[in-house]
């Protein structure tokens, strides 16, 4: 759905609940762990702290571990300060998302995932936007950070709503995702729960599953702090809360915001969907921004930024080899479907 579009369903919605109606705002505050989460798997892999605001996460030989939101919401923002393990953790993912798991064959999803990597390399960010089972157009996107997320906790919240859907990062939005007709169901439009997990993904997570979990650093511990969750129910919130959510401040794209957004993409974005000739050769997303195309390799990789160690360094020009040859090349992100685990 175009802007223009997104401001006349808006104006609707206000004429149906009334301007007074309209004001109200999402209160956007933490909750403690009890009042709106419940442990998924893991046993005593989740650990509580003493006064319920923050929740550890760990993985080792035997399992992963995870929770999940006791009710689901249909649109919504959702948040979670995170600090990641460090040292060796190729391998390892931690996920934060919303997931329509309860449609099996045609769920949506807006997540997350944080993927480990070699002692000494950074760790990247991934996310994934689904709607109605479409992960074969899976619009997957994968960034550098420019911290050191293994210091302190971070924010990395989600802004969803009927019109787009806003990646941040400590507040800074980082990607967005808006509504188009050509679309369809491709939109993630399904109530959902937000889960927060961390598992193995020797399979595919760091360099295409090249390198693997090793278990001898284990336990590796996600610890999950300030914990938000500003949604709409999916029943009886109706055109309020959809209105209170496209109206707050989280969902406003002012010319600020995406200015920055587009600096930390410049700066930042290692692979991105929207410019993968390889993959997706023919496949048209309707809601990308094509001023960034020369930015990009034809296999939707970077021309301006490359992974480093413990940070990113520009790259001016392609790599001759990659130019000559004029095909994919051998560090191409495998991007794996995510596991609603």
């Amino acid at each position: 759905m175009e802007a223009g579009a997104a401001g006349l369903l808006l104006a609707a919605l206000m004429v149906v609940v009334g301007w007074p109606a309209a004001a109200a705002s999402l209160d956007t505050s933490p909750v403690p762990f009890q009042a709106g989460y419940m442990p998924l798997f893991g046993g005593d892999n989740l650990v509580r702290s003493p006064g319920g605001r923050s929740v550890r996460l760990k993985l080792d030989r035997r399992t992963g571990s995870g929770f999940v939101s006791k009710s689901a919401y249909h649109h919504g923002y959702f948040s979670a300060s995170i600090k990641l393990p460090d040292d060796h953790t190729a391998g390892v993912v931690v996920a934060f998302l919303s997931n329509a798991d309860v449609y099996p064959r045609n769920h949506d999803e807006v997540d997350f995932e944080l993927l480990g990597n070699r002692r000494g390399h950074e760790w990247r960010v991934q996310t994934n936007v689904y709607g109605n089972g479409s992960t074969s157009r899976g619009r997957e996107e994968r960034y550098l950070l420019p911290f050191d997320p293994t210091l302190r906790p971070h924010a990395y919240a989600v802004a969803w709503t009927p019109t787009a859907v806003v990646f941040y990062v400590d507040g800074a939005p980082i990607r967005e995702v808006v509504r188009a007709p050509a679309m369809g169901g491709d939109f993630p439009s399904k109530p959902m729960s937000v889960y927060a997990t961390i598992w193995d993904g020797s399979a595919w997570a760091t360099e295409g599953g090249r390198y693997k979990v090793d278990y001898a650093h284990a336990p590796f511990a996600a610890d999950f702090s300030r914990l938000v969750l500003a949604g709409c129910p999916p029943a009886g919130g109706g055109a309020r809360c959809a209105v209170a959510v496209m109206t707050a401040e989280f969902a406003v794209m002012t010319p600020a915001k995406r200015a920055a957004m587009r600096r930390f993409r410049r700066r930042h974005l290692l692979y991105t969907v929207c410019h993968d000739r390889y993959r997706y050769n023919g496949t048209v997303f309707p809601e990308c921004d094509d001023a960034e195309r020369d930015d990009f390799h034809k296999w939707g990789e970077s021309k301006r930024v490359s992974p480093g160690r413990r940070g990113y360094r520009r790259q001016q020009q392609p790599r001759a080899d990659k130019a000559a040859a004029g095909g994919r090349p051998s560090t191409w992100p495998t991007i794996g479907t995510l596991r609603a685990d």
